[in-house]
C-alpha cells in the first residue's frame, strides 16, 4: 500500500520541527517589502518579519506560489509512489488553492493527488494538516484520512483577536474613518472565518480583556464539557494577553491538549502584529 504524504503551504503556520517530524511538505508563499521578496518561513522567519515590518512604515504584501512550485512537489512524491493529500489556504483568500489545482492537472497521471480547500487560514487548517499527517504516519488509508479531514474542517473553531485596525484598513478591509474611530475607542475586533472560508467580523469589544471574555463566553456556551484541543498563536515580540487568553480558556473549557505556535509572515502581513489566534478542535466526534 502506498504511503500518504501531506502537502500544505506556508500559511498553515506549522512549526518547522513539526513538519519535519511528520514528513509534511510545505510550499511557501512570498512576502514582499516593496521590491524585496522573501519565501515565507524559509527566507524570512516570523521573528525577523515582525522586526522588519515595524521599521518598514508601509504595508507588506504577499503573493501565491506558482503552479510550477506545486507541480515539482507533486511530481517528486508521485514518482516515488506516494499518495498525496494537499491542503491549502482558503480559496476565498488566495489563489494558492488554484495554483495547486493547476499543478495537479499538469501531471500525466493525477489520480494519486487529492487537493483540499481548507476554507481556513493559519493554524486553523495547520491543525488539520498535522492531524492528517499523524494518521498517515500511523498507516491510515487515504480515504480514512480524508474523512477525518472533512470532520475536522466542519468542527474546527477559530478566532483572531486583532490588536489594531491599522492593517485591516491598509489592506482595504475597513475604511480609514472606522480604523481611526476604533483606535480612539480602543475597540478590539474579533475576526473569524465562515464555512465558505471568508474572514468576517464576528464581534468587537472595548478593550482586550472584554474581547477575551467574549470569546470564552461563546466557546463555553457552544462546546460545554466536550474534550478539546486548544492552540494559541501569537506574533513574536507582541505576545501581550496570549497567556491570559490561554489560561482563561483552560479555566472555562475541557482542554485536554494545549499547544502554542506563531502567526507567520503572510498571515501577519494582513492581520498585523499583536494578533492572537485561538484554534479549538473537539476531540470527540
Amino acid at each position: 500500500m502506498a504511503s500518504v504524504v501531506l502537502v500544505t503551504d506556508s500559511t498553515a503556520d506549522i512549526p518547522c520541527a513539526t513538519r519535519e517530524r511528520l514528513g509534511i511538505e510545505m510550499v511557501p508563499l512570498k512576502v514582499n517589502f516593496g521590491e524585496e521578496s522573501y519565501l515565507d518561513n524559509i527566507e524570512l522567519q516570523p521573528a525577523e518579519f515582525y522586526k522588519k515590518l515595524a521599521g518598514f512604515g508601509k504595508l507588506a504584501t504577499s503573493s501565491q506560489p506558482s503552479p510550477a512550485d506545486f507541480h515539482e512537489v507533486y511530481q517528486r512524491l508521485t514518482d516515488a509512489g506516494h499518495e498525496v493529500i494537499s491542503i491549502q489556504l482558503s480559496s476565498a483568500m488566495s489563489g494558492t488553492y488554484q495554483s495547486a489545482t493547476i499543478a495537479k492537472s499538469m501531471l500525466d497521471d493525477d489520480s494519486a493527488v487529492t487537493i483540499v480547500d481548507s476554507k481556513s487560514a493559519s493554524f486553523g487548517y495547520g491543525h488539520i494538516v498535522v492531524r492528517a499527517a499523524e494518521l498517515a504516519q500511523a498507516g491510515a488509508s487515504k480515504a480514512d484520512i480524508l474523512a477525518e479531514v472533512e470532520r475536522m474542517r466542519s468542527e474546527l473553531r477559530l478566532y483572531f483577536l486583532v490588536d489594531t485596525l491599522e492593517y485591516l484598513q491598509k489592506g482595504g478591509r475597513i475604511g480609514k474613518a472606522s480604523a481611526v474611530l476604533g483606535s480612539l475607542l480602543n475597540i478590539k475586533p474579533i475576526l473569524s472565518i465562515d464555512k465558505e472560508g471568508v474572514v468576517y467580523p464576528f464581534d468587537k469589544a472595548r478593550g482586550q480583556k472584554r474581547a477575551m471574555a467574549r470569546i470564552a463566553e461563546v466557546l463555553e456556551s457552544d462546546l460545554k464539557t466536550r474534550p478539546l484541543s486548544l492552540v494559541v498563536a501569537t506574533t513574536p515580540g507582541y505576545t501581550d494577553g496570549a497567556e491570559e487568553m490561554a489560561e482563561l480558556l483552560k479555566s472555562k473549557l475541557n482542554v485536554k491538549e494545549y499547544a502554542e505556535t506563531e502567526i507567520g509572515p503572510v498571515i501577519g502581513a494582513h492581520a498585523g502584529p499583536g494578533t492572537i489566534g485561538i484554534f479549538i478542535f473537539p476531540l470527540d466526534s
